[in-house]
């Protein structure tokens, strides 16, 4: 496992060299997608992304795929064990959003590649990182809600923590590929309706959740009349 970490260490320091951190955006934003993740078990994911208009929300396409993965989960690593399953998910939409806000980082990262960063890359799409846990840097803390203070690491402002909401722990906000470091605040600001993240995120977070249940409940389903069949055999037998 060393060995091959090491390698990925590599592959990130190779790729962040080709990130585009200015606003590369189209003229006009017109939609804006959640991307969120859930497990199955150690292997299968839940990749689903939610579609809305901006400014207003509205949802307008949603996707899901399931994908198989075998590499674990290590902290810094993120896009190598969820990322082919965004991926997948983003290619099967009727079309493209604008801008893809992923349950992860962009730069705000040890080596300045979280997963939003690499699947911005790999898409050539615009991608923003929002998380709930701090990865690096240091921030002072937000009081009032609308309140925002920047994430420095290794002398670099790399994102932004925003208070969201009250009674609740700031969001983290960078910039994953083709935007800036204001943008990215200021496009995850405008998404934040009722809920603590962005809306189209936590869409995407909500039903990600949904899937999952009833992917476990049929196959809940599935083993029991199994059981039965092997238990008591066809009709014609009686």
């Amino acid at each position: 496992m060393k060995m091959l970490l090491t390698k990925l260490i590599k592959i990130q320091k190779r790729l962040r060299k080709n990130l585009i951190l200015e606003d590369v955006l189209p003229e006009g934003i017109k939609t804006i997608a959640g991307v969120d993740q859930s497990f199955l078990d150690e292997r299968e994911i839940i990749s689903a992304i939610i579609v809305c208009k901006y400014p207003s929300m509205d949802v307008i396409e949603k996707t899901h795929t399931v994908t198989e993965t075998n590499f674990p989960y290590i902290p810094g690593f993120l896009s190598f064990r969820e990322g082919p399953a965004i991926i997948k998910s983003f290619l099967s939409l009727k079309k493209p959003p604008d801008v893809l806000i992923v349950d992860g980082n962009g730069i705000l990262h040890p080596r300045g590649l979280g997963i939003a960063s690499h699947v911005g890359l790999v898409l050539n799409s615009v991608t923003i990182g929002v998380a709930k846990k701090l990865l690096c840097g240091e921030f002072i803390e937000p009081k009032r809600v609308g309140d925002y203070s920047p994430i420095v690491y290794k002398n670099r402002t790399v994102g932004y923590s925003y208070k969201s909401k009250k009674h609740c722990r700031p969001i983290f906000i960078s910039p994953g590929h083709k935007i800036s470091l204001l943008t990215s605040l200021r496009l995850v600001k405008d998404c934040i309706e009722k809920y603590k993240l962005p809306t189209p995120l936590m869409l995407a977070h909500l039903y990600s959740k949904e899937l999952r249940r009833n992917y476990i409940g049929e196959n809940r389903k599935l083993k029991i009349n199994h059981k039965l069949m092997n238990g008591h055999g066809s009709l014609e037998e009686h």
